[in-house]
């Protein structure tokens, strides 16, 4: 999925692998949560966007945060192809929810993921 995603650059409170689901809040402007279905919801640490907004922003760990497209992102539990993702009970991940809450769903799975293990899968990132 190279160059398929469109993010935006901002500041995190750490520094972040690809693919790691984050939230508005924290010391700075994004960070992970520990909550299943965050309404601060904000995107997944991009790979290498195919478009860059906020480009000149300086500043400890400048995150590219993918906004709309598809991207590489961190899951745990079954997923099929198709199911609306949010943010899990473990940091930096995503899990199912087929059944979310108006403004936590971070994308909808590309892939079948059939173990229950965290792993990487490339989802459609985006507002549905």
């Amino acid at each position: 999925a190279q160059y398929a995603d469109l993010a935006e650059n901002y500041l995190a409170d750490n520094e972040y692998e690809v693919g790691t689901v984050l939230i508005f809040g924290g010391d700075a402007e994004v960070t992970t949560t520990a909550l299943r279905g965050d309404t601060r919801v904000a995107g997944v640490v991009s790979e290498n966007p195919a478009h860059l907004m906020n480009s000149a922003l300086t500043g400890n760990n400048v995150t590219a945060l993918a906004l709309q497209g598809r991207v590489p992102c961190k899951v745990i539990g079954l997923v099929m192809k198709g199911d609306l993702l949010v943010t899990s009970a473990i940091p930096g991940y995503a899990i199912v929810d087929n059944n979310p809450k108006v403004g936590t769903v971070i994308g909808k799975a590309l892939e079948t993921k059939t173990g229950t293990e965290r792993d990487v899968i490339e989802i459609e990132v985006g507002k549905h």
